[in-house]
């Protein structure tokens, strides 16, 4: 009889958190979710934070929900943990935390940015790859020591959010290297080093960070976890858009276009060197990294965080797999919209009203406001899919490439509305997955480091012949 192989992927977003119980057999992956929760920023004062002893407890529970759903005489042979980018810790060598970890979406680094853009910005991209963007992890460290700087005296280490989960769960701090690609920070020349022209620049500590781990590395076994005893750590892809696209069956051409959509589109493909110059710092290309050390030249366009948001200012908000169906197809017999929205508006980036918001950049431009919820949706959507074809054109046009296809995966590639309009955007097809791409990807990397499964390209072939999609194809 074939061996099950189990593993259970701790996968955090920015909005809600989830534990996925993996079960590896004959070539074929089942996946159990034991455990989902709501994730959310507070506000304290004029700062935002999150709260990482209700994460550290959700993700707590939700392991020993897996390991309660193994059949009997069946153990965990693996945990790992993915994030979204950026956001980070400060710890002591004891591990404690020694400052409050803010959230990405706070105010405290638009004078850093605008400071960046007006002396620097083309160096440190020249030198890191990624573009001035009000999140990155530089902005939020330099705007900690210039308000803070007593915290260089108590700080000793710097983990992103899920390099901080692995040392809970293993005991060892470890930078992982797709996580740390989105700082800001790493050497966009080197196989895997930090910017000492960033760090300077930021006048961060260089000796708060170590040489950054691959995704397949092993942490070590669970530690103060009876339920788990035994369990290896790996780190997997560290930043959740990484997971999402080792989860993604690519054609070996390497002509596929690779759409995370969620909360944030994250639009990209895979390379073997990055995509820089004064044209892809225009366009805000990042150039973070993948697993294997490679690239994954991306941009971040406003994704499902419109439509999230704009549900607070409407009673009838959707609350069923049923009710969003309902919505869907309302939205799709509106009119096509007069005009679409500028995504890339600094006013959608966290309003105290989404609607509002929008109804100012409609009414600034003459355009008409819609008149309902399955308006604003039909809007948003098709909006939403023209950011995604602006970015197939830019990424054409800096490399020489031909995108054949859009492969799409996230909470977007379940909104037939969204995955048409992309398709009608661009003027190719959309393959949508059925696919629950950051966990798939971070347990794709858990089975790999275990030897139960070759390597990326050998494990995307087995995924897809069992995998449910869908193609839209342009109008």
């Amino acid at each position: 009889m074939t061996k099950t192989i189990y593993t259970a992927a701790v996968d955090l977003g920015a909005t809600s958190g989830r534990v996925i119980l993996g079960a590896w057999s004959q070539n074929r992956l089942t996946l159990t979710e034991a455990h989902r929760f709501p994730n959310a920023y507070r506000e304290l004062g004029t700062h935002t934070y999150w709260e990482l002893g209700t994460f550290w407890n959700e993700v707590q529970t939700g392991l020993r929900k897996a390991a309660a759903l193994l059949p009997r005489g069946a153990k965990l042979a693996a945990v790992g943990v993915d994030t979204w980018g950026c956001d980070h810790v400060l710890l002591n060598d004891a591990g404690r935390l020694v400052f409050p970890p803010h959230a990405y979406r706070d105010s405290r680094t638009q004078a850093g940015l605008r400071a960046l853009a007006t002396n620097g910005a083309d160096r440190i991209y020249a030198a890191t790859g990624i573009p001035n963007v009000f999140y990155n992890t530089s902005l939020q460290l330099a705007e900690t020591v210039a308000h803070c700087p007593a915290v260089t005296d108590l700080a000793t280490r710097c983990l992103f959010l899920a390099d901080y989960f692995n040392y809970l769960l293993s005991g060892r701090m470890a930078n992982e290297l797709t996580v740390a690609s989105t700082s800001q920070l790493l050497d966009v020349h080197s196989p895997g080093e930090w910017s000492r022209a960033a760090l300077s620049h930021f006048r961060i500590p260089a000796e708060w960070f170590t040489a950054p781990v691959r995704a397949g590395t092993k942490l070590g076994r669970v530690r103060n976890f009876p339920e788990l005893a035994g369990v290896q750590v790996i780190a997997c892809p560290g930043h959740d858009t990484a997971c999402a696209y080792d989860a993604m069956p690519a054609a070996e051409d390497g002509n596929d276009l690779f759409l995370s959509s969620g909360t944030w589109s994250l639009v990209g493909f895979e390379s073997a060197t990055p995509v820089l110059g004064a044209e892809a710092e225009k366009a805000r290309i990042a150039n973070e990294r993948t697993g294997d050390g490679g690239f994954r030249p991306l941009t971040n366009v406003v994704g499902l965080f419109l439509l999230e948001q704009i549900m607070k200012d409407f009673s009838q908000r959707p609350q069923s797999d049923r009710e969003w169906a309902a919505l869907i197809n309302a939205a799709e017999k509106q009119p096509a919209p007069a005009g679409l929205l500028d995504t890339t508006d600094a006013a959608f980036t966290s309003p105290a009203s989404m609607k509002a918001a929008i109804d100012a950049q409609l009414k600034k431009r003459k355009l008409p406001v819609p008149k309902n919820l399955a308006g604003y949706t039909r809007l948003i959507c098709a909006s939403i899919g023209c950011g995604h074809a602006l970015v197939l054109s830019a990424f054409e046009r800096m490399t020489g490439r031909k995108f054949r296809r859009i492969l799409m995966v996230g909470g977007g590639s379940k909104n037939r509305l969204l995955c048409q309009a992309t398709a009608d955007a661009a003027g190719i097809p959309v393959v949508s997955f059925n696919l629950e791409g950051t966990a798939v990807g971070n347990i794709a990397r858990q089975l790999i480091a275990l030897k139960a499964v070759k390597d990326l390209k050998t494990f995307r072939r087995l995924l897809s012949a069992h995998l449910q999609q869908k193609t839209y194809v342009p109008r």
